[in-house]
């Protein structure tokens, strides 16, 4: 079964690079560039990342200040 994740909120300057990475940031693959208007913006977990138990959601906007959040899946 595939799992979502769904971003409901951003702070920053769009557009915004969402990542989806491991749960110690070492390992992220690019989701999507999103933009204020795109939230709620919802995406699924890729296969590779579906056995973790935790993975991090990465956004970097357009001043390239990072946002990190780690999520349980």
């Amino acid at each position: 079964m595939s799992q979502q994740i769904t971003i409901t909120s951003i702070t920053g300057s769009a557009p915004y690079n969402v990542y989806l990475c491991d749960n110690s940031y070492s390992g992220c693959i690019y989701i999507d560039t999103i933009y204020g208007y795109d939230i709620p913006y919802s995406f699924l977990v890729p296969a590779s990342f579906s056995t973790l138990g935790n993975v991090g959601v990465k956004i970097v906007d357009n001043n390239n200040c990072i946002i990190e959040d780690l999520i349980s899946i």
